[in-house]
């Protein structure tokens, strides 16, 4: 049996070059030397455990995972993970795509039959791009890009209307977006209470 240094210092070589990453990549990312981070992957010193934990969240694994003789047998459930995060992003870019060519079909009915520029479908179609990312992203993202997206949201569906009222000049519409941002921020602060 490994002794637990040489098993640290096996898999964070194997997760780091699975990542492509060189060892002064990764230290700068640490904030630690390359000649630091050879030592932990030659065995010779082991990384702190709060640094244990910097790198498992970087390499989307557990701690355990790290220190345990395990990285063979888990290689798989690594890729397919990968495999899932490319296929859940793929998902939300078609579904985006989506709203885009049903735009440009309008636009184009528009143009060919009704002989009307429609141009405001694309800029309409920016705000449903957003919703339809905030929903993937609700399902299957990080709750803190939520608040980008929702910020996002309310400044484009702010600018259609003002597009849709371009004639009547109604510039004083930005100001309902000020505390909605405000809101927005906030809102964004509030900490959830998470149950073990």
């Amino acid at each position: 049996m490994k002794e637990t240094k040489q098993i640290i210092a096996s898999n964070l070589t194997a997760l780091r070059l699975e990542r492509k990453l060189t060892q002064a990549e990764l230290a700068e990312k640490l904030n630690y030397s390359d000649k630091t981070v050879s030592k932990w992957e030659h065995g010779e010193t082991t990384p702190p455990i709060d640094v244990l934990k910097q790198l498992a969240e970087l390499y989307e694994v557990s701690v355990d995972y790290i220190i345990n003789e395990n990285y063979e047998d888990n290689y798989d459930k690594i890729y397919n993970n990968k495999q899932n995060r490319y296929n859940k992003l793929a998902i939300t870019l078609l579904a985006v795509s989506l709203i885009w060519l049903i735009a440009t079909v309008l636009y184009i009915y528009g143009i060919l039959l009704n002989n009307t520029n429609n141009w405001f479908l694309f800029v309409c179609s920016v705000p449903f791009s957003l919703v339809v990312l905030l929903i993937f992203n609700s399902i299957w993202g990080k709750r803190r890009y939520n608040y980008l997206i929702i910020s996002l949201l309310v400044w484009t569906c702010l600018l259609s209307i003002y597009f849709y009222f371009f004639a009547y000049n109604p510039w004083a519409i930005f100001i309902i977006g000020v505390p909605g941002q405000i809101a927005i921020i906030l809102w964004s602060q509030l900490k959830v209470n998470k149950k073990r």
